[in-house]
C-alpha cells in the first residue's frame, strides 16, 4: 500500500498527465509552461520528490483593484486584474499598443487610488519533498545556483525562488474608469527591455538549476569497499602463490632450454 507522499505524488502525476489546454488546471494561465517542463520532468522522477505548483517566469500589466480609500501602491483590492500578461519574452516588446491607454498625463486633484503595475515575475517552482533530508538537499542546490529567496515550508515543501523582478507604477485608473499612462512611450520601450533582460537571465539561472539537480541528485556515487584483514590475507596469500607459481614455470623453461643444447666440438 502506498504512503501519504507516494499517494499525493501519484494523484499529481495524473493531473499533469491530463492537463492541457482542453483540460486547464487551476492556474491563470490553464497549462504548465514549456520552459518548466524539462526541470519538472527530472525532479519528478526521483523517488523522494514532486513539484506542486510552477511559473517559468512572466510579464505582466495589472491594475489594482478597489483599495477602499488604502492609495498605497502595492495594496490590495477588489476588482484587480490583468491588462496584459505572458510567459513568452517574444511578445513583450510594444505590448501597450494593443491596450486603450490614454497617453497624455493628466492635471487634476484626482489622487488615485487604483495603479497601473509593469511587473516581471522570475521562476516560481515548489516541490513537495518525503523527508527534511532531501529537502535540505533540494534547498541547498537551489541556493548554490543564485535562488537566494528560497526556503523550506511546511511538510518539507521547498519553494525555489529567485530575486530578479521588476514592480514599476506606470500608471492609474482615473475618475471616469480609464487607465492614465504616467509615462510616456520611450519609457515603455525601456522597461520592456528591461523585462526581456531578466527573461534572458531567468532562463540561464533555470537551466543552470535543472544541471545541478541532475548533477547532485542523480548522479550515481562509486562506493569504494574498504578490505578487511582476513580479505587482505587472503589476497596477499593468492598474490604469493600466484608469483611463486609463475617463477616455478620460469625455473622449468630455463632447465628444459639446457637439456637441449647440443655439445660444442672439441
Amino acid at each position: 500500500m502506498l504512503d501519504s507522499f507516494d499517494q499525493k505524488k501519484a494523484q499529481i502525476l495524473a493531473e499533469i498527465a491530463t492537463t492541457n489546454e482542453a483540460n486547464p488546471d487551476l492556474s491563470p494561465k490553464g497549462t504548465i509552461d514549456e520552459l518548466c517542463l524539462p526541470i519538472m520532468n527530472s525532479i519528478n522522477s526521483h523517488s523522494d520528490m514532486i513539484t506542486t505548483s510552477s511559473c517559468s517566469g512572466r510579464v505582466s500589466v495589472f491594475l489594482e483593484g478597489d483599495k477602499k480609500g488604502n492609495s498605497k501602491i502595492g495594496a490590495k483590492g477588489d476588482g484587480g486584474h490583468w491588462l496584459f500578461v505572458t510567459h513568452d519574452k517574444r511578445q513583450v516588446s510594444r505590448w501597450w499598443k494593443n491596450i486603450d491607454f490614454e497617453c497624455q498625463i493628466e492635471k487634476s486633484n484626482f489622487k488615485p487610488s487604483r495603479f497601473v503595475l509593469f511587473k516581471f515575475e522570475p521562476l516560481i517552482l515548489h516541490v513537495k519533498c518525503r523527508d527534511l533530508t532531501t529537502a535540505q538537499k533540494l534547498y541547498q542546490t537551489a541556493m548554490s545556483c543564485g535562488f537566494r529567496e528560497s526556503g523550506i515550508g511546511v511538510n518539507n515543501i521547498v519553494g525555489i525562488r529567485i530575486s530578479i523582478k521588476l514592480d514599476i507604477p506606470i500608471g492609474y485608473l482615473n475618475e471616469e474608469g480609464k487607465c492614465v499612462l504616467l509615462v510616456d512611450e520611450n519609457y515603455l520601450e525601456f522597461i520592456d527591455n528591461q523585462a526581456i533582460n531578466r527573461f534572458n537571465e531567468n532562463e540561464s539561472k533555470l537551466n543552470l538549476l535543472h544541471r545541478k539537480i541532475s548533477d547532485m541528485m542523480f548522479a550515481t556515487t562509486e562506493m569504494k569497499i574498504e578490505e578487511t584483514k582476513n580479505e587482505r590475507r587472503d589476497r596477499k596469500r593468492r598474490e604469493g602463490l600466484a608469483k611463486q607459481e609463475a617463477l616455478m614455470k620460469e625455473k622449468g623453461k630455463k632447465l628444459e632450454m639446457g637439456q637441449n643444447e647440443e655439445p660444442e666440438d672439441g
